[in-house]
């Protein structure tokens, strides 16, 4: 890219790889957004994004529909949200011990079933070509966006209008604020965080669909890079808020891009440690964002309680 475009194919290279590696954060960090706000950490949806990505990619190459493979892992990660809520609801069970747990599962599970589909290539994710007005291949394939991610941009506000405006929205943040205040309600909050943890666990799985069938675009054991336990900490950040979770992938996302961006021009000195980026920059903004005297006022407040 660099031979034909020169300085700018860095920056091009940067926003078509934020575009790229964004979107399974979009969809992890959305759907933890949601189960956090009713009160619940999941951890496991790092093993439901892996699961997602193995079952999207055996349900693509055995139907020959790619849809049907992003069907078929969300409604895997439907059925992990189910589990993690089932086993939270359960009197003195944690919720990070049951995540974890979860997500060990999940990961150990998707490799064991998964070896048969490490050789065979499934359908995969069709793309929109906005580049077509280039005559550069390069610029082409930068401006191939995938489907999903456009969803993902337009599921943001969706999520954050459906929380803020709308009865189930408002349901799912009375029991992330108070579970006594819900219960005097008539709410059963076990219930409601069940089904919001089954909520996000269907966006996980999405989100590992996309990984397998769509960039890198294969299965193997080696997909996921911890997306599923960097989306806590995008949440984090975001201040459990859609849209922000939204511009937080986005960021990630091209942080992580920039590494290889920069070795398409020559610069190869450092190589690994630009590559380590995201996560220093995940880091450096946590620090920054933390304080020792106050809770974030968009934190829910159920969170603070150790159960």
């Amino acid at each position: 890219m660099s031979d034909v475009l020169g300085a700018w194919g860095v920056p091009l290279a940067v926003c078509a790889g934020a575009i790229r590696v964004s979107t399974p954060f979009i969809f992890v960090s959305l759907g933890e957004c949601i189960t956090e706000r009713s009160g619940r950490v999941n951890l496991g949806l790092e093993g439901t994004l892996v699961m997602g990505a193995m079952v999207g990619y055996g349900t693509s190459y055995l139907s020959g529909s790619p849809w049907l493979g992003v069907l078929g892992a969300g409604l895997v990660g439907v059925l992990l949200g189910a589990v993690h809520g089932f086993l939270c609801g359960r009197p003195r069970v944690n919720d990070v011990a049951v995540g974890i747990g979860l997500m060990l599962f999940g990961s150990g599970l998707a490799f064991f079933l998964g070896k048969p589909l490490i050789q065979p290539t499934a359908p995969r994710l069709p793309a929109i070509p906005f580049g077509f007005w280039s005559h550069t291949s390069q610029v082409e394939d930068a401006l191939r966006v995938n489907v999903l991610f456009i969803l993902g941009v337009l599921l943001a506000p969706a999520v954050s209008f459906a929380l803020r405006r709308t009865r189930w929205g408002l349901i799912v943040r009375t029991v992330g604020e108070s579970a006594e205040a819900a219960r005097a309600m008539g709410y059963d909050v076990n219930r409601v965080r069940t089904l919001a943890t089954m909520a996000g666990g269907f966006l996980a799985g999405v989100g590992g669909s996309f990984l397998s069938l769509f960039y890198p675009g294969s299965w193997n054991e080696g997909l996921s890079s911890g997306q599923g336990l960097m989306a806590v900490a995008l949440v984090i950040f975001a201040r459990w808020s859609p849209v922000r979770c939204l511009y937080a992938s986005l960021l990630f996302g091209g942080a992580s891009a920039l590494g290889p961006a920069l070795q398409a021009v020559g610069v190869s000195k450092g190589y690994y440690l630009f590559n380590a980026a995201p996560y220093a920059l995940t880091l450096l903004i946590m620090i920054l964002s933390s304080s020792a005297t106050r809770v974030s006022a968009d934190q829910p407040a159920e969170l603070t309680v150790a159960r």
